[in-house]
């Protein structure tokens, strides 16, 4: 008989390691998120290409080494990328192992010469949420999803018909967590404030856009996640190529993996989507969750572009702006203290 104490066996690769999404998202997943926007060809110009046999191919070398957060969109190949994560998650009978996040907010049907009206096929409205999901249901061959997104803000929609119209899927048990893209933050903020005193299901994840050279989250985006227990997710894409290249040189790494290195170890849950069309792509990024920075490897990647936090960040606690007590140098005038450290993103683990 087997002994019930035996510790599960060590991860194929560091992308085993999982973690839990949030401080309140108490899932597990893999610490990247592979992104399938590239999945198909049915927007190759604007999105990439990759034909099914090498999204299959993408998708097979990141589940084999650990990997369980996917994530789509029903815009994404104008649904293609959805209808290729389903089939693969169907062939290998796997959907229960994944954590799966799709979005809703831009239109399905655009390319569907069928629909003269598109009105009601985009936007955050109930009418327009209600079809997007129950097509990528269809297309992903399931019947929920783990993490739904409102994909971007319309300035249309109301924040309690959206949260009433959300919490309808998750006490149905067709979506589990909320997730948020491409919103400020104030809106996010008003919208788990209306949640939590309604008794609906706040946001728990937000998607956005960073990289050391687009830090625009850091002022307000990323503090906000930190105070309302979010995951951050990010995308971007690898500039600021020369600084990079020169690090990685001398690391004897790939530019690549000192960039996600740089986003993954800024803050404590933070789970970059990473994607491509080669599986040296995908190899890249498993080996930057081996690597960790030196201070002066991050000055150097943060000084090659000036960011400005702006008002009234900088006048709280100078150009590096505050996020915390120690930051605000007012406080110093009256005494000396000792603060509580926020907390940290895990350590890098070696192979």
């Amino acid at each position: 008989m087997a002994n019930i104490m035996t510790v599960a066996p060590e991860p194929k690769s560091l992308l085993g390691y999982h973690r839990q999404l949030a401080p309140n998202a108490a899932v597990k997943v893999s610490p990247l998120c592979l992104g399938s926007m590239g999945f198909g060809n049915t927007l190759s110009t604007l999105m990439g290409a990759c034909d099914k046999d090498v999204s299959f191919k993408m998708l097979d070398f990141f589940y084999e080494n650990g990997g369980n957060f996917i994530d789509t969109a029903n815009v994404y190949q104008n649904g293609e990328s959805e209808l290729i994560v389903g089939e693969w998650m169907k062939l290998r009978e796997n959907r229960d192992e994944v954590v799966l996040a799709t979005k809703y907010t831009s239109s399905w049907q655009m390319a569907n010469p069928k629909v003269k009206i598109q009105s009601n096929f985009g936007g955050n409205n109930k009418k327009a949420l209600m079809s997007a999901f129950q097509a990528s249901l269809e297309r992903l061959q399931t019947d929920f999803v783990d993490i739904f997104y409102v994909h971007s803000w319309d300035f249309t929609t109301t924040v309690p018909e959206i949260m009433h119209t959300l919490q309808d899927l998750v006490s149905a048990g067709k979506v589990l967590y909320l997730g948020i893209s491409n919103t400020p933050a104030w809106i996010v903020s008003k919208a788990n404030e209306y949640a939590r005193y309604h008794g609906l299901t706040p946001f728990s994840v937000y998607q956005g856009q960073w990289s050391a050279a687009e830090r625009d989250v850091e002022r307000d985006i990323i503090p906000m996640c930190n105070d309302q227990g979010m995951a951050f997710i990010p995308y971007g894409k690898t500039i600021m190529a020369d600084t990079l290249d020169e690090i990685a040189r001398e690391r004897g790494t790939k530019l690549t993996s000192v960039a996600l290195a740089w986003a993954r170890l800024k803050e404590p849950y933070i789970f970059p989507v990473v994607g491509g069309r080669k599986i040296e792509h995908l190899d890249a990024s498993i080996e930057a969750l081996g690597m960790t920075l030196m201070p002066e490897e991050v000055e150097t990647i943060e000084s090659a572009v000036p960011f400005d936090f702006g008002y009234p960040q900088t006048l709280l606690g100078g150009p590096t702006g505050a996020t915390k007590a120690a930051d605000v140098w007012l406080t110093r005038r009256y005494g000396h203290f000792d603060w509580v450290s926020k907390p940290q993103a895990p350590a890098a683990r070696q192979n």
